[in-house]
């Protein structure tokens, strides 16, 4: 029987209201190009979790609060792959008829390197 696999931490809640109380949000300047609306605002927003360490940053857009929503959408994502749990892998062996061939491949391969010999002149 293959155990069941675990996790090496609580998983993360994916829910937009309890990652509100537990991200850090800061709202910074973003550059580029975006004309003088985009120099003068803070628009850009990077969102800190600190109980995975992710962060996730936005500045697709000259709305600060599309930004947040668009960041707080990429965090989400990322939670998700943190938390999904990963099937454990399982140790195979190959069989004896492919060992077999193997080697068999291998002795063909050194004849034929052999054959390959510098040619001796008889003088």
């Amino acid at each position: 029987m293959i155990p069941a696999p675990r996790l090496r931490h609580r998983p993360y809640s994916l829910a937009r209201e309890v990652l509100e109380r537990e991200v850090i949000v800061e709202a910074y300047r973003s550059g580029g190009p975006g004309g003088q609306h985009r120099n003068v605002t803070d628009s850009a927003v990077r969102l800190r979790h600190p109980p995975s360490g992710v962060r996730v940053t936005a500045s697709d857009s000259r709305s600060q609060a599309r930004n947040k929503d668009i960041a707080f959408a990429r965090l989400i994502e990322r939670l998700r792959e943190l938390n999904r749990v990963r099937k454990p892998r399982v140790p195979t062996r190959a069989t004896r008829s492919s060992i077999e061939r193997r080697i068999q491949e291998k002795k063909q391969h050194q004849q034929a390197k052999q054959r390959r010999g510098s040619i001796q002149h008889d003088l």
